[in-house]
């Protein structure tokens, strides 16, 4: 009865390493978990690493998921490239033990995201289609460093000189309403985020 019991159980797990394998053989994309600003050296090592070891039948992409946003700063507008997720890169890949140990091992990489760290989660085809359609995206989003009751100066314009307080901010017109005593009056204004400066 034993050597049947043992039997059973041998069966049972040849069955879930089937599944694990079958599961295992197909191409996913993985979040990896890094170092915080250390993503770009990431994905440069993981590269080296696969073309190195010759993993590029196991490993076939690399990606630091990043938006282009305008950042306005001390007057002057900036288009910046910004990470979605700081402190991760993915990975599209096929999983087996290899391409686990080369990712895993990779400098400045914490682990892989998922229950299990040994046993990843895929990321599924919806969060992929979103990143990369939020990566191409045409339109570029302003990042204004101004915030609702902030005091600031104008620079530019007729009213140049005279400071006022934030009422409200228009992110995408890159617009920004502020309320500027004129004549002893709170009178609000629409001002280019060009126009004013922090106090």
């Amino acid at each position: 009865m034993a050597k049947e019991t043992k039997k059973e159980e041998t069966k049972a797990v040849s069955v879930k390493t089937e599944k694990k394998l079958s599961k295992k053989g197909e191409r996913h994309w993985y979040a990896v978990h890094t170092y915080s600003g250390y993503e770009d050296a990431v994905a440069r090592y993981l590269k080296q690493r696969v073309d190195s070891l010759e993993m590029c039948d196991k490993i076939f992409d690399i990606i630091i998921p990043k938006e282009k946003k305008i950042k306005i700063k001390n007057g002057k507008r900036k288009e910046v490239e910004e990470k979605i997720y700081p402190g991760y890169v993915l990975v599209d890949m096929i999983m087996d033990e290899n391409s686990w140990y080369v990712v895993r091992n990779t400098p400045r990489v914490t682990g892989f995201v998922g229950a299990d760290t040994t046993e990843p989660t895929p990321l599924s085809k919806e969060e992929i289609d979103f990143l990369l359609s939020k990566m191409k995206g045409e339109e570029t989003k302003l990042k204004i460093d101004f915030s609702v009751g902030e005091l600031v100066q104008i620079i530019d314009g007729p009213f140049k000189g005279y400071e006022g307080k934030i009422s409200g901010i228009d992110q995408e017109q890159g617009k920004i309403k502020v309320f500027v005593p004129i004549f002893g009056r709170e009178t609000e204004m629409e001002l280019d985020l060009l126009q004013i400066q922090k106090v």
